[in-house]
Order: C-alpha cells, then sequence, then structure tokens
C-alpha cells in the first residue's frame, strides 16, 4: 500500500467512529463530540483496541485490527496531527441517518434539538447535488416526460439548438426505442452500480458495456455523454 494511500485509510477510519459506545475503557460517549475525543484520547495514548472498538462495524470489516494496528503504528507523524484534529473540531457536529428506498434511492434525516427531521435531499424529486442522484434525477424526469427538467441535465456548451421541444420529438421519435433502453439499463443499475468520480467528472458503468459521463457545473451535475 502507497504512503498516500495508507494515510487515506487511517483518516477514513480516524472518522468512522461510532456516536455511541459503551465498551471501551473511558466512559460511554453519548454525543458525536465525545466520541471523537475518546477516539483521539485512546490513539495518543497508544491504547489501539480502545480505539479500534470505536470504529463502526462498516469500517471494522475493511479495516481489520490488525491492519489498523499496523497504519497507526507506522505514521506516528499522521497519528499526533489527526488526534489533534479531531479534538478541535471546527464546528458543532452534525448527526445524520440514512435512510434507503426499496428503489435504491438514500434519504437524509438530520437531527435537530433532539428529534429526527426531513433534510430537504428527500423531497427534492430532481436533485443534481451528486452524480448519483443526477442520473436518478434524469432517469425520473424522462419517465415523467418532463423535457423541461431534462433540458436542466445538458451542460452549457451543449445548450445551443436544444430546447423541451427539441428534445421530445427526438427522444419520442426516432430516437424513442434507444432512448427507453439506455433509461431502464441506467434504472437497473443505479443501486449497484460504482460511480467513480475525479473531481468535477463523473462517470458510471451500466449494462453490459455502457458507460455515462457526467461533469459539474455550476454547482450541478449534468450528463455529459451516455455511450451504449
Amino acid at each position: 500500500m502507497s504512503r498516500l494511500a495508507t494515510q487515506r485509510s487511517l483518516r477514513s477510519a480516524w472518522l468512522a467512529v461510532l456516536l455511541a459506545c459503551g465498551c471501551v475503557a473511558e466512559q460511554p460517549v453519548a454525543t458525536p463530540r465525545d466520541a471523537l475525543g475518546a477516539y483521539a484520547r485512546a490513539v495518543r495514548d497508544g491504547r489501539l483496541e480502545d480505539a479500534y472498538a470505536l470504529l463502526s462495524e462498516d469500517a471494522k470489516k475493511d479495516l481489520p485490527y490488525e491492519a489498523f494496528s499496523r497504519m497507526v503504528t507506522e505514521n506516528p507523524q499522521e497519528m499526533r496531527q489527526l488526534a489533534g484534529e479531531l479534538t478541535r473540531p471546527s464546528g458543532d457536529p452534525e448527526v445524520t441517518a440514512t435512510v434507503t428506498t426499496p428503489d435504491g434511492q438514500a434519504l437524509l434525516l438530520v437531527l435537530e434539538k433532539g428529534r429526527w427531521r426531513i433534510d430537504p435531499s428527500a423531497i427534492d424529486l430532481y436533485s443534481q447535488v451528486e452524480p448519483r442522484a443526477a442520473i436518478r434525477s434524469f432517469v425520473r424526469a424522462f419517465d415523467n416526460r418532463r423535457y423541461d427538467i431534462l433540458m436542466r441535465f445538458v451542460p452549457d456548451d451543449k445548450r445551443e439548438g436544444l430546447d423541451p421541444a427539441a428534445l421530445r420529438r427526438a427522444w419520442e421519435g426516432e430516437q424513442k426505442n434507444e432512448m427507453r433502453q439506455i433509461v431502464r439499463a441506467l434504472d437497473a443499475a443505479l443501486t449497484t452500480a460504482r460511480v467513480e468520480q475525479i473531481g468535477d467528472r463523473a462517470t458510471m458503468a451500466y449494462g453490459a458495456a455502457g458507460t455515462v459521463e457526467l461533469v459539474r457545473e455550476h454547482g450541478l451535475w449534468k450528463i455529459e455523454d451516455i455511450v451504449r
């Protein structure tokens, strides 16, 4: 494993802590800030088993204790730096939960003043805030024949000569069957397909050999190309 990859894995492991856990030597942690502090102190003091106990179950599946212990002991400088960062968060922590619907859509909830509230992302039917959400929104807009919405997914340099009426003529005309096949394949792939993102560009494979390419413009993800 490269040094950069090791540092990234270490940083991910440090942030993947439980919000509450009573299985370590310190007092049970009741808040996110408590969890961060307990984790940082455990690593700083060399209590790696206690620190590892504070990782989430998903983190432990990806990072066995032996690998965790090795990364911490082999990167003492990064360990001290991150321990300091964890004990000095820049703001109050936000507690969230994610619920996945049967069609694979992730809905976000936020804990506010002791009550769970629905995040705006849960009611944004045509979200473009991240690549997977943009593809899902594209599929929904197509299924609902919302060509006005579909225009939002056209990058700036491809908009010339296009309008909702032009899209309707093409996608309900000679390209009708092709577009239906593409959209159904995208929909089928959304739940399990991996999205690769580098900066303001992202790709997702679908079907047998298809690829959808996205670009982020003005903070929103758009469909740059769909390759079959």
